[in-house]
């Protein structure tokens, strides 16, 4: 324990015992911000420097002249000394080793006259995002992006059953593996299903796993994905996409912890985290009957929406060198200034993942390590192709005009097939009914 001067001194020994609780990164602070004490853990990042000299908390976390709530920010010390309850938000830190995401918690410590006299903050840093460009995690420091981050780090640690709700390309399923690492689960496996490629005949099979001779083609056992999760987490993609017939047999599992495999009548425990994604507006399915209201509360315990990239353009600049550093076209290369500009004004429809599309498609057109706005513009001219029916044009079968405007997004669209047809506003099965007919029309 750092105490110094004889105000530090006045401390009483049980409120400086206190830090001693925690391995976190403690201190003891005064209503006017100053450092008045501080943990092993804390002295190991930062030093001593900030206690002897009496340096005040948003000088060294976060270089301020000034406290957070001046600076545009939620500040915790602040709350806690206006309304003596515990407070808690996630900042971005300066440490020796760079800029961190941390996870601030304030907490009064009463007087003898029962006023807030002196208030603990407790600091856990998060290793599932970086305020910086990362090869391996999350990035991002905008507000949109910082709230999503500490809404996971707030459900991590639980059991409660967690829905991403977001866009296309928004990164759900990095968000659920950062929860599934963060969790008591991490070490367990984690097993992510796609609800959308599975059709009703298989969504048994796949979930819970067959026994031998089952059904026709089942030459031998399988083992289920539900089992395959035990200890860790399983991830349900997509799943405003799983058939009505279907949500009651997923219902069942989640209700009573127990499954069966196709063809046996050995009941099993199903031990897994659930953590459920959709693009789609469940509420509006549950009450247009086509998602069950039961099963709703049950994957919604702890709902997150994810920000969609026009929520978030000023995390552009950390993200395009993130991205850049994981696709091989693009490593050691860097976009313009203009480059730069023309994506801050991009919509992007597709959020991060067309972002990563876009980025790999014009580190392959740049010559040097220079990407600039010509070779972003040889994508984005793609992106402009012809009016399949331009004014003054000629009356076509409605027919023929569907099948020449799936021929165009076909060849453009840079998703899978399924994500293509959740774009388009119909199922798998009818997009490839469709897209036979036109394979079949240009054989013609």
């Amino acid at each position: 324990m750092k105490e110094t001067d004889t105000a530090s001194a006045a401390i009483p020994a049980e409120t400086l015992a206190m830090l001693e609780v925690y391995t976190e990164p403690a201190v003891l602070l005064d209503s006017q911000y100053n450092i008045l004490a501080a943990n092993p853990a804390y002295q190991r990042i930062f030093g001593t420097a900030p206690v002897t000299g009496r340096r005040r908390c948003f000088e060294v976390s976060h270089g301020y002249a000034k406290p957070c709530d001046q600076a545009g920010e939620c500040c915790p010390l602040r709350s806690t000394l206006e309304s003596g309850k515990v407070s808690r938000v996630m900042h971005v830190h300066h440490t020796p080793r760079g800029e961190e995401h941390v996870d601030v918690e304030t907490r009064a410590i009463p007087g003898e006259d029962g006023r807030v006299r002196y208030v603990l903050e407790i600091m856990r840093h998060t290793r599932l995002a970086s305020p910086e460009p990362s090869a391996d995690r999350m990035v991002g420091r905008s507000p949109a992006f910082v709230r999503m981050l500490e809404l996971v780090q707030r459900a991590a640690p639980s059991q409660a059953a967690v829905l991403l709700l977001g866009e296309t390309g928004t990164g759900k399923e990095m968000v659920a593996h950062a929860i599934h690492e963060a969790s008591a689960r991490g070490n367990g496996a984690f097993v992510p299903v796609e609800c959308a490629g599975l059709t009703e005949s298989l969504f048994e099979s796949e979930l819970f796993g067959h026994e031998r001779g089952a059904f026709t083609g089942a030459t031998a056992q399988k083992t289920g994905l539900v089992e395959a999760a035990g200890g860790g987490t399983l991830f349900l993609d997509e799943v405003g996409d799983i058939p009505l017939s279907m949500q009651v047999k997923l219902l069942r599992l989640l209700e009573t912890g127990r499954f069966r495999r196709v063809g046996s009548s050995v009941e099993q425990e199903a031990d897994f985290r659930l953590v459920c994604a959709t693009h789609r507006d469940l509420r509006a399915q549950v009450a247009a009957g086509e998602f069950r209201l039961d099963l709703y509360f049950r994957i919604s315990v702890f709902p997150i929406p994810l920000p969609s990239l026009r929520q978030r353009r000023e995390d552009l600049p950390l993200l395009v060198p993130a991205l850049l550093g994981r696709i091989r076209s693009g490593r050691g290369k860097h976009l313009t200034p203009k480059a730069m500009a023309t994506l801050q004004s991009m919509d992007f429809p597709g959020n991060i993942r067309e972002l990563r599309n876009l980025l790999e498609r014009a580190s392959l057109l740049a010559d040097g390590q220079e990407i600039g706005e010509r070779e972003l513009a040889a994508d984005l001219d793609l992106q402009r192709a012809p009016d399949p029916c331009p004014q003054g044009s000629e009356v076509i079968p409605l027919e023929e005009l569907e099948q020449r405007y799936l021929g165009r997004v076909l060849a453009e669209f840079p998703g899978d097939r399924q994500e293509l047809a959740g774009r388009l506003g119909v199922s798998e099965r009818t997009l490839y009914r469709k897209l036979k007919g036109l394979e079949h029309r240009s054989r013609r």
